[in-house]
């Protein structure tokens, strides 16, 4: 960098100078290496036995955090998080086997499963993973959707009910077994595609799902969800809708059968309800004085249960129960690869979804506690949660809010919480699982419910959403209509493109202002948000705050000559109009205002075009991030037409990739000998330099050159 000293003035009336600096920069070269040397050093880099070592321990990060393990002052947080979560997952794994059409014992396979993979492979000591609302809805559609294509008819019958036969030749395998071979291929498929998108590193991927879009698409598939369960709560046999509009064709069901509600059923609802709801919301009110939340879930179920068996519900009042729940484990069994090419699409949302979940859960509470998450090893450990288990009768998971919340608030320090979750389901799934014979499905329906209620209260923080975001409070219901009113693929899907198009929106019309001085400072603010800032005589100020691109170029004019109150096209139209009234008359038409262009005297009002009044419009582009060719056009036809006025464009506040497209695309070189094309540090310099030169031009009564002095403001391009 070199620095020289000015201290020339340019004459009287001009104050006192201010000392100028000269920056030139020199650009860093590239490091040339070629591909086969690269390849060479990455391949030698990777099979040495350290980096083997490191790659280990990053596809398992217990083996990091492990050994370093403290008991002392660890494990008792540990296993009492690990209980309660266990407990708490015990009634939501049954529940949400009936919303993904599953038999109960699959749901506790996949809770069971799911955290001793993810305690070993994951990054995160607080997210719990097992079965999730939106994941299981999302399975049982693409299940029910197999089933009907199968030939099992209608799935008006519950899970466990095997009663209905297929149809295509399947006879081998009867309803329940084929819904569990849809849901794990369909498992598979998941986790297959999250640990590719692990591997390239394509955690990115997220960050197209905004908070807003992420929370309409959980409302309105709580809405869905509540929807699917009513049946159960009424104890009606009604058909499960798929496709668009199954949420309104629900409803219609529902009204269409509510003569035949069973009252067994409504009355056991609404007392589970009653007791349900009032000591969750107690929980979480003073979840701060409690060292744990009241288990109420657990208890209802083992009540309901007890009160169903003793009192014979199933058959006195045809209620649905879960009806008989095996012990012990299947033989581990292979995904069927030729339901595949019918699921590939399926999966592709549901990894979306599960990963997304997963990801932000992990990244909220690692910030939380202070360590750090790696966004593309959580998509691999969630991604073998999906993989693994499925040969294993599991279908697809995530993390979910509900436990991860409780988890973290249990005390919880690091994924051995998990193991012991996993321990409490082993006696599950070995001992206790025949016990909930009897169980309502009705009872199961409720848990369903209660547990949605976090997805609904998003509802109330829409009217805040509008005060800080129109836009996101947009994206937040079109998402949220079109996953209740279409279908959560379509609703996600729609939520994706139209949180895209918002955001070219905003880069289509961005904001731009005309910036004043703030009093005896070098800062320059928008005159349209503050007050008491002082305009430059002669000199305006142009801040765009955006990128100049394709898609906005033709704003960027339209907005510029709306707020410097100069439209050079349309002065430039007057003149030639001028001209041609004026022709046989002597006078000269529109090239007078390239002889204003050159000289510092007003142009004549008539037959030119009038006079502006300012000498000097400087763009402020430090919002700008990038300019493309179009964007580069733009400012040289700026540069170009408010010339031809006498008026001089100066760029200020331009980043490196900017200042290298301009140079790259000949900005520096435009009117050279006039000092045009010029590019500033600063808005302060530019203003310098234009008062400087102005000062100049009416002492000498002509357009003048640069002086080396004045030069020294400008950036060297």
């Amino acid at each position: 960098m070199e620095d020289t000293s000015n201290k020339a003035t340019l004459g009287s009336p001009m104050p006192q100078e201010i000392p100028a600096t000269l920056i030139s920069l020199e650009e860093r070269e590239p490091t040339a290496v070629s591909t086969k040397e690269l390849l060479l050093e990455k391949g030698r880099a990777a099979c040495s036995p350290r980096s083997l070592g490191r790659s280990l321990s990053r596809l398992l990060p217990v083996l990091d955090w492990l050994p370093q393990y403290s008991p002392s002052t660890q494990l008792l947080g540990d296993v009492i998080s690990g209980l309660l979560v266990g407990i708490v997952a015990i009634p939501q794994s049954i529940s949400y086997s009936l919303l993904a059409n599953q038999d109960p014992i699959y749901g506790i396979y996949t809770n069971f499963f799911c955290n001793i993979i993810y305690a070993a492979a994951a990054t995160s000591r607080h997210a719990s993973v097992g079965s999730f609302g939106v994941l299981c809805l999302m399975v049982g559609q693409s299940v029910t959707r197999h089933l009907q294509l199968a030939g099992y008819g209608d799935s008006s019958t519950a899970p466990g009910d095997n009663s209905s036969s297929p149809m295509n030749g399947t006879e081998g395998c009867d309803r329940s077994c084929y819904a569990i071979t849809v849901a794990l291929s369909l498992s598979f498929l998941v986790g297959l595609y999250q640990i590719l998108l692990g591997v390239l590193q394509l955690g990115f991927v997220a960050v197209y799902l905004s908070e807003p879009l992420l929370g309409g698409f959980v409302a309105g598939s709580s809405l869905t969800i509540i929807t699917s369960q009513m049946k159960y709560l009424l104890g009606l046999k009604t058909p499960r809708r798929e496709g668009v509009g199954s949420f309104i064709l629900t409803w219609v069901d529902l009204f269409r059968h509510i003569h035949s509600t069973n009252i067994c059923d409504l009355l056991t609802s609404l007392v589970a309800l009653a007791i349900i709801v009032p000591v969750k919301e107690l929980n979480e009110r003073y979840r701060a004085r409690m060292k744990a939340p009241f288990p109420i879930e657990l208890l209802v179920l083992i009540v309901a249960t007890i009160i169903s068996h003793y009192f014979n519900f199933e058959q006195r009042y045809n209620s649905a129960v879960c009806g008989d729940i095996p012990t012990g484990f299947r033989k581990p069994t292979v995904p069927d690869t030729s339901l595949f090419p019918s699921l590939a699409l399926d999966a592709v949302p549901i990894a979306v979804i599960g990963f997304a979940m997963t990801v932000s859960l992990a990244e909220i509470f690692g910030k939380k506690h202070g360590y750090a998450v790696s966004a593309n090893q959580e998509m691999i450990a969630i991604g073998l949660c999906n993989l693994i288990p499925s040969f294993f009768y599991c279908f697809a998971s995530s993390a979910a809010l509900t436990k991860t919340l409780l988890k973290e608030s249990t005390g919880s320090q690091t994924q051995v919480s998990g193991l012991v979750t996993s321990l409490v389901l082993l006696l599950v799934l070995l001992w206790i699982a025949p016990l909930f014979y009897s169980l309502q499905t009705s009872i199961l329906g409720v848990v369903t419910i209660v547990n949605l209620r976090g997805g609904l209260r998003s509802f109330r923080d829409t009217p805040r959403m509008w005060q800080l975001s129109k836009l996101d409070t947009v994206v937040w219901w079109a998402t949220m209509l079109c996953s209740t009113l279409v279908t959560t693929e379509i609703g996600l899907l729609v939520g994706v493109c139209f949180a895209l198009l918002c955001v070219i929106f905003r880069t289509q019309r961005p904001r731009a202002t005309l910036l004043g001085k703030v009093s005896s400072r070098e800062v320059y603010e928008d005159q349209a948000a503050y007050k008491q800032l002082s305009s430059i005589t002669h000199i305006k100020i142009f801040r765009f705050e955006c990128s100049l691109y394709y898609a906005n170029k033709d704003y960027f004019k339209a907005v510029l000559y709306q707020k410097t109150g100069l439209n050079p096209v349309l002065l430039r139209a007057q003149a030639l109009t001028a001209t041609g009234s004026s022709r046989g008359s002597g006078r000269a038409g529109f090239g007078c205002l390239r002889r204003a262009g050159r000289s510092a005297e007003k142009p004549p009002a008539h037959p030119c075009a009038p006079s502006p009044d300012m000498h000097t419009l400087i763009l402020d582009c430090g919002a700008m991030q990038f300019i493309d060719t179009a964007g580069l056009s733009v400012l040289k036809e700026t540069h170009h037409d408010y010339q031809q006025l006498g008026v001089q464009v100066l760029l200020a506040n331009c980043n490196p990739s900017v200042r290298r497209r301009l140079r790259d695309g000949g900005w520096a070189a435009q009117d050279s000998g006039t000092g045009g094309g010029l590019a500033f540090h600063c808005i302060h310099d530019a203003v310098r330099f234009a008062e400087r030169r102005h000062q100049r031009e009416s002492r000498d009564g002509q357009a003048a050159l640069p002086e080396p002095e004045e030069m020294n403001f400008q950036v060297s391009l």
